[in-house]
């Protein structure tokens, strides 16, 4: 009977709650070369699969100091062929932004904040 009250005392045991900062800082120190991940788990009361996912979103950029900076995006610039219809002029100042299955188009003169704003909700 004592065994079973002692499992039970660990399991209504609070998960402790770790700032971004506290986790960047964890994440920095298993990237010191020749770190072990389940190392440095183990000492700071972390289990090893969550530190590779905060590693993850560390990679990511969503561990960083200030929330409200824009994550870079790859681009790439492409000349539009199609070979199923004839060439079509492209508008001056077009932009294509392309994320998965999600496509945004912007053509003709575009204001820069509002420009900024879509490309910020468009990364995240």
């Amino acid at each position: 009977m004592r065994i079973v009250q002692e499992v039970v005392a660990e399991a209504t045991e609070k998960r402790r709650h770790r700032s971004k900062q506290e986790r960047r800082e964890l994440v920095e120190e298993t990237l010191q070369p020749g770190a072990s991940v389940a190392v440095i788990a183990r000492r700071h009361g972390v289990n090893a699969n969550q530190v590779f996912h905060w590693r993850k979103l560390y990679r990511e950029g969503r561990l960083d100091a200030a929330p409200n900076a824009a994550p870079l995006l790859p681009v790439r610039i492409a000349e539009v062929v199609s070979t199923d219809h004839p060439p079509t002029r492209l508008h001056a100042g077009v932009i294509l932004v392309e994320l998965g299955r999600a496509r945004i188009r912007i053509e003709g003169s575009v204001d820069s904040e509002n420009l900024r704003l879509i490309l910020e909700r468009a990364g995240r």
